[in-house]
């Protein structure tokens, strides 16, 4: 499955890309997360809050980012380069 994200601020690296696929990663490791729980083969409950938590992390980045408290690292490469 996908790998745990420490901080918000490994995902300012990120650009709007790779958010988006670590998103549908983390949101599909989510479902499969419970569906193990619901049928009784969840080992670790812990992930399930994890989880939830990365893509918390990754929808404030985002929403950051279009409000323009976060710097996107594809608009600086834009701007420099012009």
């Amino acid at each position: 499955m996908s790998s745990k994200i420490n901080s918000a601020h490994e995902l300012d690296q990120l650009s709007n890309g790779d958010l988006e696929a670590k998103l549908g990663e983390a949101k599909a490791e989510l479902f499969n997360l419970r569906f193990q729980s619901a049928t009784g083969q969840l080992e670790n409950n812990g992930r399930l809050r994890a989880v939830k938590k990365d893509i918390a992390r990754i929808y404030t980045v985002v929403n950051e980012r279009k409000l323009g408290i976060r710097t996107n690292p594809d608009a600086s490469e834009k701007d420099t380069d012009a």
